[in-house]
């Protein structure tokens, strides 16, 4: 947990100045997790915002403190998913992987690292979210909140109200698709979401 139950609780009891503590704690990581699924940085920040307001209008329904990052992913879950059936309905644009600008982004959050340590990783971001552009939108996001979040199979299964077995199967599926897109960009091959380039490897 980002922020004590305390917090939580006053938040829930309308305390403006505990709700905006919350969205302080959590803003960067809600738009971590967006920008996997959404290259428009606008949009990223848009989303994010729908979150926080869903938020706001239903801590009223929120059980206890303890599930509130549980809740708070559902919500962003939710949220992502509108965001992409309604570009889906307008036809304006495509899913994509993540820009180089917003790696550079992510890479600026990481803080005070060195910057061969940034560069590094950087370079490993690019690689696996090549990656990650092989799997639908739905896997993407779950394949996010699993290895990269780091929520458990329990916690999942609340934000997805499926049984454990499902996301396994779920889970198992799509790093079976993300390892074959991973094989294929070892044998030079072109993934269907862009040109995939080993970690290390020259763009030359």
């Amino acid at each position: 947990m980002l922020v004590d139950f305390s917090l939580i609780e006053r938040a829930r009891g309308g305390d403006d100045a505990a709700f905006n503590g919350i969205v302080r704690a959590y803003r960067k990581r809600i738009l971590g997790t967006i920008s996997r699924l959404i290259s428009r940085p606008e949009d990223v920040e848009d989303v994010a915002q729908e979150v926080f307001v869903r938020l706001y209008f239903s801590l009223d329904q929120l059980r206890a403190a303890e599930v509130f990052e549980t809740w708070l992913y559902r919500l962003t879950v939710n949220a992502a998913y509108d965001y992409l059936r309604k570009e889906r309905r307008r036809q304006e644009s495509t899913m994509s992987d993540l820009s180089e600008a917003q790696v550079m982004m992510a890479d600026a959050e990481a803080g005070s690292r060195e910057q061969t340590s940034r560069e590094n990783a950087k370079a490993v971001r690019e690689f696996v979210d090549a990656l990650l552009g092989e799997v639908s939108e739905e896997d993407r996001l779950l394949l996010t909140l699993k290895e990269v979040e780091g929520l458990s199979l329990k916690e999942l299964e609340k934000v997805y109200n499926v049984n454990e077995n499902a996301l396994k199967v779920r889970l198992f599926r799509a790093r079976q698709r993300v390892l074959r897109a991973y094989e294929n960009a070892r044998k030079g091959v072109t993934p269907r979401s862009g040109n995939i380039i080993g970690v290390g490897e020259s763009h030359d």
